[in-house]
């Protein structure tokens, strides 16, 4: 699915429809700039301040909506703590500067955790098909506070395996939670683990495939 790309008279909104998860923060929160269910134009960014675009972009967990102000200022900022969350029965939401597979993603992204997506590494709301099922409030692990909680964040995904992730990060229940303070983890896509979010083999048991870096 190609990128739309509608410019604004001071901010350009681009949606990339194959990362969107639906979480709908949008279209509910701002039917006059994405407003739901019609033909043709349906994205208009004139429709209330540009930093209130600006917002609506930056609360889209799966970064399908980016923003930048035309004249190339108020570049989205990089979190002052980067972060995973486990959403319940659904992806790892991170917000970081990412790279991913090698490729900068930007400051958000969902990745499946499923095994389902027909786009991995990112979520395709496949999750809600299969019925995938995992909680997003595991248990607590124990670990010291990171001397840095911010920089850039590294996510490799393995071979018919998880997501190999460098660099600092806290890794969050979907009520806020911290589960975990890591600067290296692999973390579950195949929807196996019997320790979710994190890898504990399962893949190499059922046989899971997926391209790698």
């Amino acid at each position: 699915m190609a990128t739309e790309t509608v410019r604004g008279t001071t901010v350009t909104l681009h949606f990339d429809g194959s990362r969107c998860i639906h979480s709908r923060n949008c279209v509910l929160s701002h039917p006059d700039v994405f407003v739901p269910n019609v033909a043709g134009e349906w994205i208009h960014p004139d429709a209330v301040s540009a930093e209130e675009v600006e917002l609506i972009a930056r609360n889209c967990p799966s970064g399908a909506i980016r923003y930048e102000f035309n004249d190339g200022s108020h570049a989205e900022p990089a979190p002052v703590v980067n972060l995973v969350h486990v959403r319940e029965n659904g992806p790892l939401a991170f917000n970081a500067p990412l790279r991913i597979a090698g490729q900068d993603e930007g400051m958000r992204a969902t990745l499946c955790r499923c095994g389902a997506s027909e786009n991995k590494p990112f979520c395709d709301h496949r999750h809600v098909d299969c019925g995938f099922t995992a909680t997003g409030e595991p248990a607590e692990r124990k670990s010291e506070a990171l001397a840095q909680r911010d920089g850039l964040l590294q996510v490799m995904p393995t071979r018919d395996g998880p997501l190999h992730v460098v660099g600092n990060l806290e890794v969050v229940s979907g009520t806020g939670r911290t589960l975990d303070r890591v600067t290296e983890t692999w973390l579950c896509r195949c929807g196996h683990s019997a320790n979710k979010p994190f890898c504990d083999g399962s893949h190499r048991k059922v046989g899971f495939t997926a391209d790698g870096e």
